[in-house]
C-alpha cells in the first residue's frame, strides 16, 4: 500500500541523501574605537591583532583618536601609519603642534596636513568597509555622525578635545570632540550594520589619575638642553605655579576622563557591545603620543587575552559571506 507523503518529509537529494542546510551567515563585525588621546595608539595594535586572528571587520565607528586610527585603517594605511607613530619622539610631537589660543591650544592643521601628505585621503563612499565618525555640533550640542566625504575631514571633525584642539568647521558647522557625547560609539557601529560589536574603551579606570607627567624632549642629537628649555617653559605656563595646585593639563585631562567615563557607563549600559576591550594604560599622560610602541603592544596583548570571547562571538573566520 502506498502511503501519502507527509508535508514535513524532506525531498531526496541528487546523491540519494538529504539536502544539507545552507551554511550560517557570518556575522557582520563592527569596531567601536573610543576616544582617549595618546592612549588611542592602542587601537593600532588591536586592529592588527584582530586581522591576524582572521577577523573580518565590516564596520568601523570612531570617536576622536579612534576616528583618526580608524580612518588610517579603512584607507589601507594602518601598517605605514603604525610604523610612523612608533618613530615619534617628544620633539616630533612638539613640531607637529601648531600652538594657538583661538578655540584651543593646538589647531591641528599641521598634524592632519602632515598625515594627508603621507597617506591617501579617499572619500568614505569609495571604501570597501563602512566608516563613520562621531562629532559634536558646537551650536546645538547634538551628536553628529559623519559618513560621507574625505576620510580625514571626518576624522578631524571628531578630534577637537575642549581646551586642547581647536574646533573644526564641517559643512558650515563647528564641530567639537565626539567624546563629549559618545566616547565609545557602539550605537553608530550598530546603526551602520554591525551584528557583533567589539568596543575599545580607553577611559575606564582613569578617573583620579594624575596626568601631567610630561617629559622634556630627548632627541640624542645634541639639542637636548635647548629642547628641555623650550619644553619646560611651555609646561611652566600650563602647570601650577607652586607645584601643588592642579595644572592646565591636569584640569583638562581629569575633567574629560570623568565626563567620558560617566557617559560611557550610561550609554554602554543601554547598548552593551558583545566584546569590550580596555587597554591598561593608566600611566599615559594626555600628550604622550611619543609612547606609541607601548600602547600598540598593549593593544595586541589585549586581543590575545580576549581571543576566546572574540572567537565565540565572531565564529569561524572562514564562514561564508553574504
Amino acid at each position: 500500500m502506498n502511503l501519502p507523503k507527509l508535508k514535513g518529509d524532506k525531498k531526496p537529494a541528487g546523491n540519494g541523501g538529504e539536502q544539507s542546510a545552507p551554511p550560517p551567515r557570518r556575522p557582520r563585525v563592527g569596531l567601536a574605537l573610543g576616544s582617549g588621546s595618546a592612549r588611542g595608539w592602542a587601537h593600532i595594535g588591536i586592529i592588527q591583532a584582530l586581522e591576524e586572528l582572521g577577523v573580518e571587520i565590516d564596520v568601523v565607528a570612531g570617536t576622536s583618536i579612534g576616528a583618526l586610527v580608524g580612518g588610517a585603517y579603512v584607507s589601507g594605511a594602518l601598517a605605514e601609519f603604525g610604523d610612523w607613530v612608533k618613530t615619534l619622539t617628544t620633539r616630533d610631537v612638539f613640531s607637529l603642534m601648531d600652538f594657538s589660543f583661538s578655540g584651543g591650544v593646538v589647531k591641528g592643521e599641521k598634524l592632519f596636513g602632515f598625515f594627508e601628505e603621507m597617506h591617501s585621503n579617499p572619500n568614505i563612499e569609495e571604501l570597501t568597509q563602512r566608516f563613520v565618525t562621531v562629532a559634536t555640533d558646537m551650536k546645538s550640542g547634538r551628536e553628529v555622525w559623519i559618513s560621507k566625504g574625505p576620510v580625514l575631514d571626518a576624522a578631524r571633525a571628531s578630534c577637537a578635545l575642549p581646551g586642547l584642539f581647536s574646533p573644526f568647521q564641517h559643512q558650515r558647522r563647528w564641530m567639537l570632540d565626539g567624546g563629549l557625547v559618545n566616547p565609545v560609539p557602539v550605537s553608530a557601529a550598530r546603526a551602520f550594520g554591525a551584528d557583533v560589536v567589539i568596543a575599545v574603551n580607553l577611559n575606564a579606570q582613569l578617573v583620579g589619575a594624575h596626568l601631567s607627567r610630561q617629559r622634556p624632549p630627548d632627541t640624542g642629537d645634541g639639542h637636548g638642553e635647548e629642547d628641555r628649555s623650550v619644553w619646560q617653559k611651555m609646561m611652566g605656563y600650563f602647570a601650577a605655579g607652586d607645584g601643588e595646585d592642579p595644572g592646565f593639563f591636569d584640569v583638562v585631562a581629569s575633567s574629560v576622563n570623568i565626563m567620558q567615563d560617566r557617559i560611557t557607563r550610561s550609554r554602554m549600559a543601554g547598548d552593551p557591545p558583545e566584546v569590550t576591550l580596555i587597554p591598561l594604560l593608566e600611566d599615559f599622560a594626555l600628550m604622550d603620543f611619543h609612547r606609541a610602541s607601548e600602547a600598540i603592544d598593549e593593544g595586541r596583548r589585549l586581543v590575545e587575552r580576549h581571543e576566546g570571547d572574540i572567537r565565540a562571538w565572531v565564529g569561524s573566520p572562514h564562514a561564508d559571506r553574504v
